[in-house]
């Protein structure tokens, strides 16, 4: 255990030296710190959660994610280039049935990357997202999304 924390110490001491560029005493010192710092937040400190995830479907996530990051851009496009600009921006209360808190994460970063939705609030079990348009919110409302992320927590909506 001793022997991963010092590589991994050692790996971001390397990267702040490589970005900082600056080889004066405080800032190798101030570079050390940092990484002791960020080893430690990047250690865990129980068990792993991540043994509950379904990586098969991770990796399928993602493409669909990104697939639907694109169209929803090239909608964003058609509304911005639009001579009348057929915007509908509304506030959307959506409950999820997500109980995981990685789970719950992805759903609200998912929803942020998708262009023409932003998570504005998230308590507990319920967000609040901007939407430009009714298409813009149909992967949210249908459930679709969180029901892909879902399947990847081995959780059932």
């Amino acid at each position: 255990m001793l022997r991963k924390l010092t590589y991994k110490t050692l790996f971001f001491y390397v990267v702040w030296l490589l970005f900082s560029q600056s080889y004066n005493v405080f800032h190798m010192t101030l570079g050390l710190v940092v990484a002791l710092v960020v080893t430690y937040l990047n250690t865990e400190h129980g068990p792993s959660r991540l043994k509950d995830v379904r990586w098969l479907w991770v990796l399928l996530y993602i493409p669909w994610l990104l697939w639907r990051i694109l169209m929803s851009g090239i909608h964003m496009t058609y509304l911005i280039l639009h001579p009348r600009l057929p915007i509908d921006p509304k506030l959307i209360r959506y409950q999820t049935n997500l109980r995981d808190e990685a789970a719950i994460v992805l759903l609200g970063n998912s929803i942020t990357l998708t262009p023409g939705t932003i998570t504005a609030e998230v308590s507990s079990h319920e967000f609040i997202v901007h939407a430009m348009d009714d298409d813009s919110a149909d992967d949210l409302v249908s459930r679709r999304m969180e029901q892909k992320i879902a399947g990847t927590f081995e959780v059932r909506t």
